[in-house]
């Protein structure tokens, strides 16, 4: 059983010319230290293709990533998944989500493998510093947090984003003065959410330049994803005075947007979005100031379509949806050093793409053992290759809610030219009758207005088949593929777990709604004393009635009366009740039983 003792990477003073670093039995060739770039990578959570002055959009103000892609080369076709955790998942390891176990963004869906390899992982044995600030969604209980995957310095927020049951208790909901976990401790922090992100991040680049390593940040914010309560006042003040109507908007092609909008809940997205491009442009200054912009590589990315049917350039769809717009991404890289300004690319990439292509910018091989999905699309930006002497390939996106993935439910099988596409609808975890594919030819239609898929029956099964054969191989990659990582309890690395219902498997047909049941896959690896805090839900004042909580076939029953919220005691584990298990913790006030909203799980002997 794999518990990632060994996976965090030491740093490496790399002296020679060329240097091999071992990590996890593959072989990471690199160039001496001084030679290779930085790396920053920015992404944006919820944040659409057209939320931009440079995509078309007349009333957003983002005039720093605005000048940033004039400054950038650019992919143009670029997709990423239709929510989150499966982007993330994609773009850390350069593989298929559903190779890494991640498959959704909740309920314990959306942790990721921890055999996997990072991309903070290859470059921190390749000798980079490496620092997350923002949103890791990937898990968060050991061995699965960003500092369990390669991440020296991290600053992060739990589970899916804030305003979730990972929050903090009585930290819920607040984007202002976050409690943030700082390599997994929390600390109150001072400051709108994406502020405090980007001030660590320059805290962290300003000691990475004075050092002999090169950098890798990682820049994942959670704005503009909802909660919208707590916003940027003083961007907001400027567009709650604005006409957002969709009728504002450029609709002379494409898919038209519907009449009616909730302006103010746009007007506070956008403050969302202007505070994340002021942030941008303050770190940009800084590189500048420091001396350090010509060899640092900065991207620009967004995680999904936008949290809203708003302006998108004509696309069809926003998150969670297979049409373009809720899968394509801007994608810009700027590398002074070596990519012309206004350099692009009309051939598609995706986000697996992004772990070959910045080892290959960092001259760091990829180990054909590790067997990544993607592919170096860096020729096609530095004038290496042309568009027409590259391969074309079959990119296949999929996500939708469920313990496991089905066949043709709610996915989108991409070339160059054509994409076939059955929209079933993300919060389904199956569909009924047979599936009703559509087929575009989107080098013609990028913006998906006809469907030919009776034109062209032969193109559907052609692509139907490679659709078949990716499921079989991603659905093989290892026994029990689809089943989630455990999580460790009791370990050194992490005496303290804080289970969440953003972690647990849920019964009964519940989620992580207030009266849900469910249990957290664990395993159990040191025998001892352990203290159990058992958080209610926020705001439940009291609780009279029986908690059971059962482990390993053991079960300890505590008649309770609380008024604070929570109820503590102790359990001893022996060694017998070591390894994996089903950890549930029962709540019954006399009328129905639930599941506690949080439980902090203490090794203490």
């Amino acid at each position: 059983m794999f518990h990632n003792s060994n996976k965090t990477p030491g740093l490496c003073l790399l002296k020679a010319v060329v240097v091999v670093s071992i990590f996890c039995g593959f072989a990471f060739v690199s160039q001496a230290a001084s030679d290779r770039p930085n790396v920053i990578l920015i992404m944006t959570d919820d944040q659409g293709y057209g939320d931009f002055g440079v995509k078309g959009n007349p009333l957003i103000r983002t005039p720093n990533i605005d000048a940033f892609a004039g400054q950038s080369a650019e992919m143009k076709r670029f997709y990423v998944s239709p929510v989150c955790s499966p982007t993330r998942a994609c773009l850390m390891t350069g593989r298929y989500n559903y190779r890494t176990r991640c498959i959704d963004t909740y309920i314990g869906r959306s942790m990721m493998e921890p055999e996997e390899t990072t991309l903070a992982e290859a470059l921190g044995t390749a000798g980079y510093r490496t620092g997350i600030f923002g949103k890791w969604h990937l898990g968060d209980c050991y061995p699965m947090r960003a500092s369990d995957q390669g991440f020296q310095e991290s600053w992060v927020l739990r589970g899916g984003g804030i305003g979730q049951p990972a929050d903090p208790i009585g930290a819920e909901g607040k984007y202002t003065d976050p409690v943030l976990f700082h390599n997994n401790e929390p600390v109150q922090t001072q400051g709108y959410c994406s502020d405090v992100y980007y001030d660590k991040a320059l805290d962290f680049i300003k000691t990475s330049a004075q050092s002999e390593n090169p950098f890798f940040v990682y820049l994942p914010d959670n704005c503009p994803h909802g909660p919208f309560d707590d916003v940027p006042e003083e961007e907001y003040a400027k567009y709650r005075e604005m006409n957002l109507a969709n009728d504002q908007f450029p609709q002379g092609k494409g898919h038209p947007l519907p009449e009616n909008a909730n302006q103010d809940k746009r007007a506070r997205i956008f403050a969302m979005i202007s505070n994340v491009d002021r942030n941008i442009g303050r770190l940009l200054e800084k590189l500048d100031q420091w001396g350090i912009s010509e060899n640092t590589i900065v991207i620009f990315m967004t995680d999904n379509g936008p949290n809203g049917m708003r302006y998108k350039a004509g696309m069809k769809g926003m998150k969670s949806h297979v049409h373009e717009g809720g899968i394509r991404s801007p994608f810009y890289m700027r590398w002074p050093a070596k990519l012309k300004p206004g350099a692009s690319s009309e051939r598609f990439a995706a986000h697996i793409d992004i772990l070959p292509t910045l080892l290959d910018a960092c001259d760091v091989e990829v180990p054909a053992e590790l067997e990544v999905d993607g592919k170096s699309f860096l020729p096609l930006l530095n004038g290496e290759k042309c568009d027409s002497e590259w391969e074309d390939r079959l990119v296949v996106i999929q996500s939708h809610r469920g313990n496991t993935p089905s066949r043709y439910n709610h996915f989108a099988a991409i070339t160059q030219d054509w994409k076939l596409v059955h929209p079933t609808g993300f919060g389904r975890e199956s569909f009924e009758g047979a599936p009703k594919f559509e087929l575009y030819h989107v080098k013609s239609d990028p913006l998906e207005m006809e469907n030919v898929a009776d034109q062209f029956p032969e193109k559907v099964t052609e692509m139907k088949s490679a659709y078949d054969a990716w499921f079989d191989d991603v659905g093989s990659t290892r026994p029990d593929n689809y089943a989630p990582p455990e999580i460790v309890i009791g370990s050194d690395p992490a005496p303290t777990t804080t289970l969440t219902r953003q972690d647990w498997r849920h019964l009964a047909g519940g989620n992580w709604g207030a009266k849900s049941l469910g249990y957290w896959i664990t395993d159990w690896v040191q025998a001892g004393k352990y203290h159990c805090r058992v958080h209610l839900n926020p705001g439940s004042k009291s609780f009279k009635g029986s908690l059971k909580m059962t482990i390993n076939k053991r079960t300890w029953i505590r008649e309770v009366d609380v008024s604070q919220g929570y109820v503590d005691f102790d359990i001893w584990m022996t060694d017998v009740d070591l390894g994996a298990s089903d950890t549930r913790i029962e709540l019954n006030d006399g009328e129905q039983t639930f599941g506690a909203y949080q439980v902090v799980l203490t090794r203490q002997s």
